[in-house]
């Protein structure tokens, strides 16, 4: 017996000794296969996660990349996903290493619930299956979408629905929801159809907190709103309120958005060749100009940093959306800046990646399926063509490694198989790639000839006040002024495309549009005092195409604080003053123009807008001052 129990306890011994062993190994090979997957890792990393992580272990955790998703197939959201088109979705999503999704609605339209439902199939079905989602709640002000919409009220109907909705959501997948968004773009005053103020966000927002406070909400749910990087004061200071303040004290973190694709034409000081890349190769030159696109998001996420760190808040930022288009009709292709194109995106899409990663940034990339309702008049406008995966089922080319190396292999996506853009031809895809415009050639969006001894609101009292004009020299001898700030040249809705040519001639080109409008924004917080002006004469040469109809002035207040006055005179087919193909000089009095303002507040140096239809007309417009007599 004695023999029997001294190998017993031998054997026992060598038995822990093993485990041991195995253990270790175990954690060795781990280890190893962590490290490994790192350092192979491009811009999509799949690792070992943590067991029901919260958002503050998800958010700026490279281990989670993230997207945004609709999955919608159609022209319009009232037809949802399938439950079995979801799972298809999600089967890709996670084969690309995904393991974060954003939405947008919870109650007006079916995909979130359903798409909450589809992963708890999957989880069901593998346990081993990681898929969370950041809620987005639609937030629209009172009346939106239509005439007389007042933003300083929210639409208590619907936007209770969907808060309220958000929570059933929340509380029904624990496991799933980690973040609820309140709105979507709700905050930046462009989105002139539904915006509403900071504080109706601030009022959803502690609402939301309460609820986690008195455990009516999971307390480990991050509670934010996903907007514009200037609706986070990351820009004009006309965003700068007090309730902007509150808000970002209230939120869990900040969820920012940036978009240099839009910016390519809209503001384009960081876009094009430079003139010491022209001799680059086209690649060469592209990845130049996309490194510089996302040190453009780069400074609009450090405007809401600094303008947070200013307050003396701590909170984390995020991207909540940034992508870049592969196609466009319009302002960003071929006739526009020649942003968009599969190369590009690709390498937008890395260097983003890149950065937040670097920096333990979450990035909600815009986004993994083109959808089509997004843009349903222009098949070939851009807001169809952000997704890396078109609706025939074409990887484009971001992805085509995840092609090669078979992440997605045999998967289908309405039971159809993934197959390269292009063939796979590298060749033929480069063919198609827009060329960047270059610096020393670009036509301009911005007039940047600036008075600085002038400070804006201060009284213009020159003579003459030029706006654009080759011939005129102001300067102290010649009684003359420039804007005492930069002039934009803002196409209103996108109803248009203005630039202005390198020898001074504005051009406008109509869109097909219900109407147009563009203008010469002044870029202060007050517009210019032309009170001086009143008496005066607006002086510009005009042509264009004879068959156009519109406007022309200028503006004083703003639309959105509801003090803006149009000073508009008929102009083109119909009028006293139509166009033709031949340069036409005016010298107009300021009189003849609707003038209930007293000129100190000029916000619109140079205004067109027109109630008629566009037709993709022109009109061309050079030497543009005002004179005092």
């Amino acid at each position: 017996m004695g023999i029997a129990k001294y190998l017993l306890t031998t054997l026992n011994l060598i038995m822990r000794v093993a485990k041991t062993v195995t253990k270790f190994l175990k954690f060795i090979t781990l280890s190893i296969t962590v490290w490994f997957l790192a350092a192979c890792s491009d811009d999509i990393i799949q690792e070992p996660s943590i067991e029901n992580p919260t958002a503050a272990q998800i958010l700026g955790n490279p281990n989670y990349p993230a997207f945004s998703y609709g999955g919608y197939r159609g022209k319009s959201r009232e037809v949802a996903p399938s439950q079995e088109q979801l799972i298809e979705d999600l089967k890709i999503l996670s084969a690309m290493g995904v393991k974060v999704l954003r939405t947008y609605n919870t109650s007006q339209f079916p995909l979130a619930p359903d798409l909450l439902a589809a992963i708890r199939v999957l989880k069901n079905a593998d346990p081993n299956f990681e898929m969370y989602v950041m809620l987005g709640a639609w937030v629209e002000a009172q009346g939106s979408w239509r005439h007389g919409t007042d933003h300083h009220k929210g639409d208590i109907e619907k936007n209770t629905a969907e808060i309220e909705t958000a929570v059933a959501l929340a509380n029904e997948y624990p496991d799933i929801v980690k973040v609820i968004a309140v709105g979507n773009e709700a905050m930046v005053q462009w989105a002139v159809n539904y915006f509403v103020y900071p504080k109706t966000i601030l009022k959803w927002v502690n609402y939301l907190q309460t609820l986690k406070s008195t455990g009516q909400l999971n307390s480990d749910i991050w509670i934010t709103s996903s907007d514009n990087y200037e609706s986070w004061g990351g820009g004009s200071s006309v965003y700068h309120t007090e309730d902007l303040v509150s808000l970002i004290n209230a939120v869990d973190f900040l969820s920012v958005h940036t978009y240099p694709y839009h910016d390519s034409f809209y503001n384009q000081d960081f876009w094009g060749v430079l003139p010491a890349e022209e001799g680059l190769s086209k690649q060469e030159m592209i990845q130049a100009t996309m490194k510089r696109a996302v040190k453009y998001a780069q400074s609009q996420y450090q405007g809401v940093a600094d303008y947070v760190t200013s307050l003396g808040i701590d909170k984390p930022i995020h991207i909540g959306e940034a992508g870049w288009a592969s196609s466009d009709s319009a302002a960003y292709g071929a006739s526009g800046s020649k942003a968009s194109d599969e190369y590009k995106q690709k390498w937008f899409y890395h260097y983003m990646r890149e950065w937040t990663d670097q920096v333990g940034m979450s990035l909600f990339y815009f986004e993994v399926f083109d959808e089509q309702w997004k843009d349903a008049s222009d098949g070939g406008g851009s807001e169809n063509h952000f997704g890396l995966i078109r609706l025939n089922n074409e990887v484009k080319y971001t992805l085509w490694d995840l092609v090669d190396d078979g992440s997605l292999s045999g998967l289908t996506r309405d039971n159809r198989p993934l197959v390269k853009s292009y063939g796979g031809d590298l060749t033929a895809m480069l063919d198609d790639v827009l060329n960047p415009p270059f610096k020393s050639t670009m036509p301009v969006r911005k007039i940047t000839s600036v008075n600085d001894s002038v400070a804006p609101g201060q009284v213009i009292t020159a003579n003459t006040y030029v706006v654009s004009n080759r011939d005129l020299d102001p300067n102290a001898s010649t009684d003359m002024s420039y804007p005492s700030a930069i002039l934009k040249l803002i196409p209103w809705e996108g109803t248009v495309s203005i630039q202005m040519s390198p020898q001074g001639i504005i051009e406008i080109a109509t869109r097909t549009s219900d109407w147009w409008g563009t203008s010469l924004e002044f870029q202060a917080d007050v517009g210019e005092n032309l009170s001086q002006f009143k008496s005066g004469y607006l002086h510009f040469d005009i042509r264009g195409d004879n068959t156009i109809s519109f406007n022309i002035g200028f503006q004083t207040g703003r639309f959105l604080n509801g003090d803006q006055i149009n000073s508009l005179l008929p102009f083109g087919k119909g009028t006293d003053y139509p166009l033709s193909d031949q340069w036409r000089r005016y010298k107009l009095p300021i009189s003849l123009f609707r003038n209930d303002s007293e000129m100190i507040d000029v916000t619109g140096i140079l205004s067109l807008l027109s109630q008629s239809p566009g037709n993709k007309e022109h009109i061309y417009i050079k030497n543009i001052y005002y004179t005092q007599k």
